[in-house]
């Protein structure tokens, strides 16, 4: 890693990209003082063993207090970050103790990352840096992890589909939830296996020295079953939903976005459902509600116009929740589009003591 007076070394090399630079601010806790690096230790085997036994085995995670990660898989906090288009970079901690970010740090990594910033929506996943890092601690600590492309707006996205790029039309850089890296000192079949092997996120390796990283559902494919220009995502067939965090408190609040949209508009039933999961895959406890929205609409059918809308969802746990797995599940209303499902549940999250 490189320091300067004992400080991540963010770098400003150059500008380009297809965005406006500058940084995003993730929903969630932000420490606002400057980002210190701090020693690397490694996380408890048992909690390591734990949250991977779990993922992998379907079974719900012994609820404890919410000392460890906000994610399922995460590294220690701090990442070594270049881009191959802007030449920006971050070298250093993001995040402070197992849950506090660091503003500064993440808006350096959004810069690294081509996403513009809005102080109420994250075009960076809080959960995909966090998987990076993973990735980085488990393939090689010291790696350089080199971002060939980030953050894509749906216009650029949908400029590099025209020109006959591989971009998927419900890619998930629209997002900020996905990335193509390549990571020093390993090379990139290494990497897709090794997403492969975990069953968690996305995976796709094109035979050069790139690898595509998303965590969107877990999947994998290379150049010959990309599925791009095949039609699997028109009319809204692979639409998702997703919280900003895999773990929480009662009483917090959950940030919700609709995710893999490919046709406009779209009706949201405006009530929700909580579903309490058992180890089985059943459902223990139903919660119905009704979430905040940065829309006014109808009250039973709100009716969404792009992506930007369908990202700014809100709702507060209820403060005697109860330990356990849960997801929620919206309906669809209104305007249908052929293939597109009746309703979707984001994956699994968890609730833990206070």
């Amino acid at each position: 890693m490189r320091m300067q007076g004992g400080n991540p070394v963010v770098g400003t090399q150059g500008d380009g990209g297809q965005n406006k630079l500058g940084g995003c601010l993730p929903i969630g806790f932000i420490d606002r003082r400057q980002a210190v690096v701090r020693r690397r230790t490694l996380p408890s085997l048992l909690v390591v063993l734990l949250v991977l036994g779990s993922i992998l085995s379907g079974a719900p995670v012994q609820a404890a207090a919410l000392d460890d990660s906000r994610f399922f898989f995460s590294g220690d906090g701090r990442i070594d970050l270049l881009s191959e288009k802007n030449g920006h970079s971050f070298s250093g901690a993001y995040r402070n103790g197992s849950q506090h970010y660091d503003e500064t740090a993440l808006q350096a990594i959004c810069r690294v990352f081509d996403a513009p910033y809005d102080p109420e929506l994250s075009n960076l996943s809080l959960r995909l840096l966090e998987f990076l890092d993973f990735l980085q601690d488990r393939l090689h600590r010291e790696a350089k992890i080199t971002i060939t492309s980030g953050y894509r707006s749906p216009e650029y996205n949908t400029r590099v589909r025209n020109r006959g790029g591989l971009a998927a039309k419900a890619s998930l850089h629209q997002y900020g939830m996905a990335v193509d890296i390549k990571m020093e000192g390993v090379p990139a079949k290494r990497v897709w296996n090794t997403v492969k092997t975990l069953g968690f996120g996305g995976a796709g390796y094109y035979h050069g020295t790139t690898v595509h990283i998303d965590v969107g559902p877990a999947r994998s494919w290379d150049e010959t079953t990309s599925g791009v220009g095949t039609g699997i995502s028109d009319d809204n067939k692979l639409i998702g939903l997703v919280s900003a965090y895999d773990r929480y408190r009662p009483g917090e609040t959950v940030a919700l976005r609709f995710i893999r949209m490919t046709a406009f508009p779209i009706g949201v039933a405006s009530e929700f459902t909580l579903d309490r999961r058992t180890g089985s895959g059943g459902v223990k406890k139903k919660v119905k509600f009704s979430p905040s929205l940065k829309i006014a609409a109808d009250p039973t059918c709100p009716v969404f116009a792009d992506i930007d809308q369908m990202a700014h969802i809100r709702w507060r746990l209820p403060d005697d929740l109860p330990p356990g797995r849960y997801t929620v599940r919206a309906r669809f209303c209104g305007v249908e589009w052929k293939g597109m499902p009746p309703e979707i549940a984001t994956p699994e999250f968890e609730v833990v003591r206070p």
